[in-house]
């Protein structure tokens, strides 16, 4: 009777789990994205690409891997907010994040302080990752974006006077638009008009009217789409012809959709993935045939791969670290070099910044369209 009640007993000890195998502790991963405020749209695309990462590689160094999403609310102070919290409260080894420049710097230097990694989805100003040696970015820089379009100009279009319309709110605009300038300006070319707005306006009639005076044959508008579009609407209405050239954050489907036919021919520098690339690569391949499987009616973003390609390049250097330590993490990241990702393979620089192509696309009969590929020097 002694030896079955023991039994008994020994069968509800290993039920309750005392004596059952341990689970093996996650890996918690940060997340900082705007998902509500001005610029939600690029939050959510990045964070369904890093979602859809995490899907296809749940795990690394055999143990799984937790997410924590913290919405920055496309605010700088929040986007501290979200970096603390995700430190503090969730106790993450690594962060990914985020889109839009000003709310990384202010994200950044938290994560400095505390000395976790963070891996930028398409923050592109330079300052990001300057002076912060626990910063980098899955994503080109102004810098190159900006030269890029102004030798697309001057040298593909054959285009000698150019004006620009930057909204003087955000860094991300001043930035791209200053590269632009420069370097046109270096090349031979002359801006006629250096126009300027401020995040949410509405009316552009004014700006517009003295560039037309100016004689410009093209505006280069380094703005997000939705003023972007509405940009080029009253342009045409206006009676303008003058071309225009937008940076990365003009591209979403949506620009046609506000815009109509002034956006026609529109044309704008992006990240190097787009389902018209010539000769795809194999993880753009994977990416794409899975995010199509999925989505069968949207075509995948250039924002969503870059989601995809950060969280690659999280684990990448967890993996070569062998180690959830922060400062190890971190210093495998700076030392990461030939990772195959989704908008090409990914080298950082000492700075910390990835050094890939940049395409330029164009908007035909309401498509977007692949236009060119632009290598890095």
């Amino acid at each position: 009777m002694r030896k079955v009640l023991l039994a008994v007993l020994l069968c509800l000890f290993v039920a309750s789990g005392a004596f059952a195998y341990a689970e093996p502790e996650p890996v918690r991963i940060g997340v900082f994205l705007p998902l509500t405020g001005q610029v939600a749209w690029g939050g959510q695309l990045e964070l369904e690409g890093v979602q859809l990462a995490h899907q296809v590689f749940p795990t690394v160094l055999d143990r799984p891997i937790e997410l924590f999403v913290v919405d920055n609310r496309s605010d700088r102070v929040e986007a501290a907010l979200a970096v603390t919290r995700l430190i503090e409260h969730y106790n993450v080894v690594a962060i990914i994040g985020t889109y839009g420049s000003a709310f990384a710097m202010a994200g950044g230097e938290v994560a400095m302080r505390h000395g976790i990694p963070v891996m930028a989805t398409s923050a592109t100003n330079p300052l990001v990752t300057r002076d912060n040696p626990f910063y980098f970015r899955a994503c080109f820089i102004d810098p190159f974006q900006g030269a890029a379009a102004a030798n697309f100009v001057y040298h593909d279009l054959g285009i000698r006077r150019v004006a620009t319309l930057v909204d003087i709110s955000a860094d991300y605009s001043i930035g791209l638009g200053n590269f632009f300038r420069q370097n046109f300006v270096r090349l031979g070319g002359e801006i006629v008009s250096d126009m300027r707005y401020n995040s949410g306006d509405l009316d552009f009639t004014a700006q517009l009217t003295e560039i037309m005076a100016r004689g410009a044959e093209l505006v280069y508008i380094p703005s997000y789409f939705a003023e972007g579009a509405l940009i080029m609407k009253q342009a045409r209405e206006l009676g303008a012809e003058f071309l225009f050239l937008g940076g990365d954050a003009m591209d979403h489907p949506n620009v046609v959709e506000l815009g109509g036919d002034a956006v026609e021919g529109f044309m704008f520098t992006t990240f190097g993935y787009d389902l018209e690339l010539p000769d795809m690569n194999p993880m753009a391949q994977k990416f794409t045939d899975l995010w199509l499987s999925m989505h069968p009616d949207r075509i995948p973003s250039a924002f969503v791969a870059l989601g995809f390609d950060a969280y690659i390049l999280v684990l990448d250097a967890i993996t070569r670290a062998g180690s959830t330590v922060p400062q190890e993490i971190r210093d495998a990241m700076a030392a990461t070099k030939d990772v195959p990702t989704v908008t090409g393979m990914t080298t950082l620089n000492y700075y910390g910044d990835a050094e890939k192509e940049l395409a330029i696309m164009k908007i035909i009969d309401g498509q977007r369209r692949f236009h060119a590929l632009v290598h890095p020097e």
